[in-house]
């Protein structure tokens, strides 16, 4: 079988609400994802494939050409760039806030703000815009345990229904973006399979318009 097209999709919860909208455009994985050890996927479409990665490994393969198409937050599309691909389609999934989060009560005067965050480009960016001299600490999770802790005095993070914030005993304070999952697409890929990547971008986008309609 002669490769048309390869997907990159990123695993965990957008996994889940990525795979209803590729089966209403038709795409289908033969083996089941989620008890299979494979890491490559045959379709219902020949010469379509799907693989499974990391969130922030999506816009890698993608930009390098290993996969053509790819399924990736916007989270991430912020922290690592979007040089090499298209931005072609929100697909309205996963949706989710990047925001700043602290303790209600603390002090917002006085000597630089210590950030922690895995979004360390967002955060320095959104500080510095602000006009707010921050130091970036870069940490991987638990990022609410960082301001408990005494190591930072704020977080940049994701935000679904705060209810992790609240626990901790903080809140969220101020909106830097929108998340929510995009369709992207080599470039490259975009001219020498033109015709198959724009069908699939058509069926997608029908998709979620008719999952937007029926919400």
């Amino acid at each position: 079988m002669t490769r048309s097209l390869t997907i990159a999709l990123t695993k965990g919860r957008i996994l889940k609400e990525t795979l209803p909208l590729f089966a209403e455009a038709g795409i289908e994985p033969l083996d089941d994802i989620f008890t299979s050890r494979k890491l490559l996927f045959d379709t219902t479409v020949d010469g379509v494939q799907l693989v499974i990665l990391r969130g922030s490994d999506v816009p890698t393969y993608v930009r390098h050409g290993a996969a053509d198409v790819g399924v990736v937050g916007k989270d991430v599309l912020l922290e690592s760039g979007a040089d090499g691909l298209y931005e072609p389609l929100d697909l309205a999934i996963a949706r989710c806030r990047l925001m700043t989060a602290g303790f209600p009560d603390a002090p917002k005067s006085g000597a630089r703000l210590r950030v922690a965050s895995k979004f360390v480009n967002v955060a320095r960016q959104y500080y510095a815009a602000q006009g707010i001299q921050a130091d970036i600490i870069k940490l991987y999770g638990a990022m609410e345990l960082a301001p408990l802790m005494d190591l930072a005095d704020e977080i940049v993070d994701i935000v679904d229904t705060g209810n992790t914030l609240k626990a901790n005993g903080m809140v969220p304070l101020a909106h830097i973006a929108d998340i929510s999952s995009r369709l992207v697409v080599n470039k490259a890929a975009m001219r020498t399979r033109h015709l198959i990547i724009e069908s699939l971008i058509t069926r997608l986008g029908d998709a979620v318009a008719r999952k937007e309609a029926a919400s």
